[in-house]
């Protein structure tokens, strides 16, 4: 059993790598037919922006004061 799961294993590696240069050779020749290559297809969504740890901060306390006044006025307002 152990010298068929090396055996399977090693046929794997190879049939990956055969793989491997069957993909190249068909982006080599989607290249001479004018075509683009599937993988610019799918990377079609921009990428996302980073927010640095600073503008996290100013975000949140913004909100903060966002929310310190509108709590400040609905109390105002309950006691009225």
């Amino acid at each position: 059993m152990k010298s068929d799961r090396s055996l399977l294993e090693a046929a794997l590696v190879g049939y990956q790598a055969q793989l491997a240069e069957i993909q190249q050779a068909m982006l080599n020749i989607r290249g001479m037919l004018g075509e683009k290559p599937a993988v610019a297809a799918a990377s079609s969504k921009p990428a996302r922006r980073k927010m640095s740890a600073a503008g996290r901060r100013r975000i949140a306390a913004a909100q903060k004061k966002r929310w310190a006044d509108y709590n400040k006025r609905k109390a105002a307002g309950e006691k009225a």
